[in-house]
Parts: structure tokens; sequence; C-alpha cells
């Protein structure tokens, strides 16, 4: 008997006989490929006519203990207005370690990060040992009242093209560029959709994880289908894998024993065998819309759930996996109104890209920046 597996982020299928399964699972090992479930092949490309549920805004974030976070910890910025005029959200609350984690100074404490927006800090950002974990993930807290989103497509992912927006960031963009970070996994991959610029390059499919960018700017993460739908102000999905954190918990796949359904990991080929601990970064969104991205090695699928519900995300997804791919910059240009560029940009993490991403012509995947507001 054998079954068809194949790499999330390769290319290759090959045939594995059931006893190979049985040897690798017996001594422990993993195989670097991935099943291709039927049920998720299955799924209906679709989208519907009812209206998206965004995230209300100006409401108390959640904590993963259920209370409200404004309630368990004091914050490091409150809301109010910046100098044009702009309400900001109340800013993040301090994050406590999580049980049994090896301590750091300065653990879960938020720091400003990238250019202000009307005088206000947009990004903060911090570092958290996941449960079990021994290395420190970032986490990055964007407010979307400042904040404008938008998707950039690459000649990869989605593929196809041309597209206005893609790699390199314009000097106009630059101008008001805070943040970016990456997107999700080539299309083939992805088991979801993709739509931008009027176009609909993947159809979308109902139940998958979406991030949804509106013509104003503004964005959110939810199922597609109950929490997100197509409307006339939809600018951009981006579907990638299966919803990570549902009502403000891990979903019951994050946990699950066959990880490889959230993506193959390095190392990756004949003989090479990944594991669930990997490079991973994942999105998810807050009660009062707050987006929250994180990002770190050594994670698997339920310690970036557990990393996203603990800053607050009522819904999440995964977003790209291993090495080379995760990425999030802040920029902060000398003068507020600056160009954001390489020089002024700054990892949240040490991933192996960094700013220059977003400014390599080359570059040929999808990703999202933060601009400010006009």
């Amino acid at each position: 008997m054998q079954t068809i597996f194949r790499c999330f982020e390769c290319a290759s299928l090959r045939l594995v006989s059931y006893r190979e399964v049985v040897a690798c699972n017996r001594n422990g090992r993993s195989l670097p490929l991935v099943v291709l479930l039927s049920g998720v092949i299955a799924l209906a490309a679709c989208s519907t006519s009812i209206a998206p549920k965004q995230p209300q805004a100006h409401q108390a974030a959640v904590t993963p203990s259920g209370t409200i976070a404004g309630s368990v910890a004091s914050r490091t910025g409150s809301s109010g207005t910046g100098s044009d005029g702009t309400a900001a959200l109340p800013g993040p609350v301090t994050l406590p370690p999580f049980p049994g984690a090896r301590p750091y100074a300065g653990e879960g404490v938020w720091r400003p990060a990238g250019r202000l927006v009307g005088g206000q800090a947009a990004v903060y950002e911090t570092l958290l040992v996941p449960p079990g974990g021994t290395e420190r993930a970032g986490i990055a807290w964007m407010d979307t009242s400042l904040l404008s989103a938008r998707l950039y497509s690459g000649s990869m992912s989605p593929g196809g093209g041309p597209y206005k927006y893609t790699a390199p960031v314009t000097r106009t963009a630059a101008s008001s560029l805070v943040a970016a970070f990456n997107g999700g996994f080539k299309m083939a991959d992805a088991h979801g959709g993709y739509y931008t610029e009027g176009k609909m390059i993947r159809p979308l499919v109902r139940g998958a994880a979406s991030l949804v960018i509106y013509a104003n700017g503004s964005i959110t993460v939810g199922a597609w289908g109950t929490d997100v739908a197509m409307t006339p102000s939809v600018a951009a999905v981006r579907q990638n894998l299966f919803p990570l954190v549902v009502n403000g918990r891990p979903s019951a796949r994050a946990s699950t024993r066959t990880w490889r359904v959230w993506g193959g990991t390095c190392p990756c080929g004949h003989g090479q065998h990944g594991t669930d601990h990997q490079w991973r970064s994942g999105l998810g969104v807050t009660a009062d819309g707050t987006l929250v991205y994180v990002g770190g090695p050594l994670l698997d699928p339920l310690q970036v759930a557990d990393l996203l519900v603990r800053a607050g995300a009522v819904r999440g997804m995964q977003l790209d996996i291993n090495p080379t791919w995760p990425v999030f910059a802040s920029f902060k240009p000398a003068a507020p109104h600056g160009l954001a560029a390489p020089s002024n940009g700054t990892r949240l993490i040490d991933t192996y890209r960094g700013p220059a991403t977003f400014f390599d012509p080359t570059y040929a995947r999808d990703f999202i920046t933060m601009s400010a507001r006009a």
C-alpha cells in the first residue's frame, strides 16, 4: 500500500509506503511530507454575500483567563487623540509569562516600535517564551485605528500578475510605512484562495483562515463565510490553512498530533524529516480590532496559538513557516515624515530576513504593509 505525500514548501510529490510511515513513527522520526487530506481538497471554493463580522472598535481586549485586559495589569499607554485628531486604541497590557517557562528580564513588557502616527505609538513589541518552550518569540501589537493595511503580491505567491502592489515598496508608500510582515504559503500549499486588486486569483474557500483588508485600510482575521465574507468593501483576501484561534482559544486542530496539516517543515527532501518545532509566524485580531503578529523559532502550531491568545487574540491564523520566510520589521525614519528604508528598519526578532525584504525588487512572495493613516 502506498500513499502520496506532498511537501507544503516544496513542489515535489513522492510515494511513501505504509511500512515507511510505520517505521518512521516507531523510530520517533517524522516524514517531511504532508498527506493530501481529501477533506481539505474537497473544501468548496465559494464566497457569500453576508456582511463581515469585524471586531468592534474600542472594546476592551479579552485575556486568556477571560477577564478584561485592563483589569489584570497596567496598560503601556492610554487611549487618546494624536496631534492630527486620530483616536488611538488603549495601549497593550503587560503579558505575564507562561507557568514553568524560563524567565527573562523584561519579558512581556511592551516597547514602542516604528514611527509615531499623529504623535502616538502605533506599534508595540515584546518577547515571550511559549508554554513548554525555551526560546523567546516576538509579538507585535498594531493599532488599527492609526494604521492602514495593504496586501502586496508576488510572482511566487500568489503568482500571476502583474500587480500594482508588489515589491519593492515605492518611495511614496515608504513615506508613511510603519511596519511590514510576511504573508502565507505558496498557493499550492495554502488550501485557500486569494483575492486582490479586483481579481480572484484563487477561489476563496469557505471555512479557511482568512486575512481580510477593506477599502478603507482596516484589516481583520477570521473564518471565511462565518466571521468574514465578500462585500463591496473588501479590497483583499489572503487565505492560509485553517483557523488557529477561535473564540479566544486555540482551535481543536491547533493541538492535533498530525501537525503536518500545518505545513511541512525543514529540513525537507528525501531522507530528511522535519520537526513540528520550527520557525513559524501567526496573525490574530483582538476584540477591539488590534492586530497581533507572532513569530519565533522552535514553535509548534499550538504554541503559536497560545502566544496569540496570550496577547489577546480572539481569532487567529498561521502565516508562513520555516527559517527563510517569517519576517516582521518596523521602520522609524529620523524625520517624522521621512522615508522608511532598510537602514531605519528593525526586526521584531532575529529572523533570517530583515527590513530590506520589502524593498527588494526580486522578492516574489506576498506580504502586508501597515502604514500611517492619512
